[in-house]
């Protein structure tokens, strides 16, 4: 588009100006910047911005039309810029906010937000779980849901549970779910990770497996009415995001009796630097119980690799399972809008 065209849309919709299938990144300043965001899974070097006129810069950028993005400029010196064009920003979790935008296939999770009305909520309660020799530190926070719904129910252990609850909405997305009777009312214990021990506990650790089956499970049969996983084996479940996706499916091949349901978001099942983490050895031997498996992973991800590679060897094994790919990338909010589908086929009503 001309210039004339370009600052008259920048204007009037903020920046990235979006057509079906191409964002348009805008600048207005002296000195250049570049972006860099999902669309490089924040790999590499930054994109700069070329300059279009006087105090003006853009660069362009196909991407599916279904797309959720974020994405930051920076200065030559690759400082951050606030963009000024865009006031949307999301959290990223490492003490720094991202922009984002949606390109027009796009749409948020209708379900993470509360409807109008006095619906039924679940109630959530914080508790202080003693850790003995499983974990780093004494304690460990949890979050204990219990939805507006009669038990005995089903249990969904969330890994990186705070995060889930606050930056996914998740309580609000179970509560609507259930409310809409989309699925089968389901408890969860939403379990903090290690902070700085977080990769030690999430790259298939025994020892976190004795807390989770051991400690949080016996915490959430004590304050929750949950379904006996000795009278009704696997019933319960486990997701996670990233490590936590691959711990997830971690527990449910190591405890399948306990946690015979596994949504795993955005698996690192493997990492460069070390190749693959033995739930892939775990996978492939036959399964004492089969396990229901939702995974999922953004198609900008580097992790869709290991993630396709995980799928058959699964399928193959006899667990029944599914996967599917989204238009975004390593973020909670495209978690958040695609774990919907994942719980569905989990816990039909």
């Amino acid at each position: 588009m001309d210039v004339k065209t370009l600052e008259a849309r920048v204007l009037d919709e903020g920046s990235p100006v979006i057509d079906l299938d191409q964002a348009t990144f805008v600048w207005r300043g002296s000195k250049p910047v570049s972006v860099r965001g999902d669309f490089q899974d924040w790999q590499g070097a930054p994109l700069p911005l070329e300059q279009l006129a006087p105090r003006l810069w853009a660069r362009s950028l196909p991407l599916p039309s279904d797309s959720y993005v974020e994405y930051a400029l920076v200065d030559a010196r690759g400082r951050r810029v606030k963009d000024p064009l865009n006031h949307c920003l999301s959290d990223n979790g490492m003490g720094k906010f991202n922009h984002f935008f949606r390109m027009p296939e796009n749409r948020p999770a209708a379900v993470a937000r509360r409807g109008r009305g006095a619906h039924p909520r679940g109630r959530v309660t914080r508790h202080k779980l003693e850790t003995s020799e499983f974990a780093v530190g004494r304690t460990r926070e949890v979050f204990l849901y219990q939805p507006a719904a009669p038990g005995p129910y089903p249990l969904l252990l969330v890994l990186d549970g705070p995060d889930y609850l606050r930056r996914a909405s998740l309580a609000v997305v179970l509560d609507n779910l259930i409310r809409q009777k989309r699925i089968r009312p389901i408890a969860m214990a939403l379990v903090a990770n290690g902070g700085p021990a977080r990769t030690v506990e999430y790259t298939c650790s025994e020892a976190t497996l004795g807390l989770m089956r051991d400690k949080v499970l016996a915490l959430a049969r004590e304050k929750l009415p949950l379904v006996d996983e000795r009278r009704k084996p696997g019933v319960h479940a486990v997701l996670g995001a990233s490590y936590g996706g691959l711990m997830a499916l971690y527990l449910g091949l190591r405890a399948p009796q306990v946690f015979g349901h596994v949504l795993s978001q955005s698996g690192a099942f493997a990492i460069p630097e070390h190749g693959d983490f033995v739930v892939f050895d775990l996978a492939r031997a036959a399964p004492s119980r089969r396990l229901k498996v939702w995974m999922d992973c953004g198609r900008f991800e580097w992790l869709t690799g290991c993630n396709r590679r995980m799928f058959p060897v699964l399928k193959e094994a006899g667990h029944r399972v599914r996967y599917q790919e989204y238009s975004g990338g390593h973020n909670y909010p495209a978690w958040r809008d695609d774990v919907v589908q994942g719980l569905e086929w989990l816990f039909p009503p």
